[in-house]
């Protein structure tokens, strides 16, 4: 089985068992692939490691089911995705979205934090992975319905050195980058993370003024400090807007364009 297919399957095979108690040795089994061999790949591919992704993936599930099913308790939901007690499940949470669930739901919104990933791979001779792409697939028939809308874009700046205080402290970075978008977005404006540190706000408005104004808000508030252990760590965005219009952009040519947009901001 060549790596890409193996790849594949793991990501699928996780996102058909998301709410089951399903851990890194039975993925691998599943795939017919040693633990240690998933790991590396997967860790080298995706610069995470294989029960990380699996928790992520889990908690963006169960945020979305807490603001679109509001007719299961928070316990309820706990239990779906594995979780025996409201304790263990709310520790997992607020790990991942740094709140917890109640006030979670308690926002009425479910940003894709972490975007499912897909195998698709640029690949260089000698079968070496290089790039991955992240799955929107969700929001591209949304996308086809608006567009004449404009899209607001924003990359942290100087997330690498955050990191290197520590990857929780990236993380928070990256929940106060989606935060800053969620502040501008409007009732039916949507807010998703189309990589690392790459996010977008797709807007319900063709217009162009209201869009920019929104980047501009957003941008004002560079330098705005998030807290980490008692530090103080400023936090910057690149921004920039863009309307893909009437031309035809294929599915897996979405995420590029909004990509290149943001690069040219730069």
């Amino acid at each position: 089985m060549s790596k890409l297919a193996l790849l594949a399957n793991v990501l699928e095979y996780m996102e058909q068992h998301i709410t089951e108690d399903i851990h890194t040795e039975d993925i691998a089994a599943a795939c017919y692939c040693s633990r240690s061999s998933l790991e590396k790949l997967f860790r080298c591919v995706y610069h995470i490691s294989v029960r990380d992704y699996l928790i992520r993936r889990r908690m963006t599930h169960a945020g979305q089911a807490l603001v679109e099913r509001p007719d299961l308790s928070v316990l309820d939901i706990a239990v779906m995705y594995g979780y025996s007690s409201n304790e263990a499940f709310s520790r997992a949470f607020r790990q991942v979205w740094h709140q917890l669930p109640s006030e979670y739901r308690s926002n009425k919104r479910s940003p894709e934090l972490f975007p499912r990933m897909n195998a698709s791979l640029e690949m260089n001779k000698g079968d070496d992975l290089m790039t991955t792409k992240f799955d929107i697939s969700n929001l591209y028939d949304l996308f086809q319905t608006r567009r004449d809308c404009w899209f607001v874009c924003a990359d942290i700046r100087n997330l690498i050195p955050i990191n290197e205080i520590s990857r929780k402290a990236g993380d928070l970075a990256i929940l106060e980058s989606m935060r800053r978008l969620e502040a501008v977005a409007e009732e039916d404006d949507i807010v998703f993370r189309i990589g690392g540190d790459e996010f977008v706000l797709l807007t319900a408005s063709p217009d162009e003024a209201a869009a920019r104004e929104k980047m501009e808000r957003v941008l004002a508030r560079n330098g705005e400090c998030i807290s980490f252990e008692g530090r103080d760590i400023p936090l910057s965005l690149y921004g920039c807007i863009v309307r893909l219009g009437r031309k035809t952009v294929k599915y897996d040519e979405l995420f590029t364009a909004l990509w290149e947009a943001i690069e040219e901001s730069k």
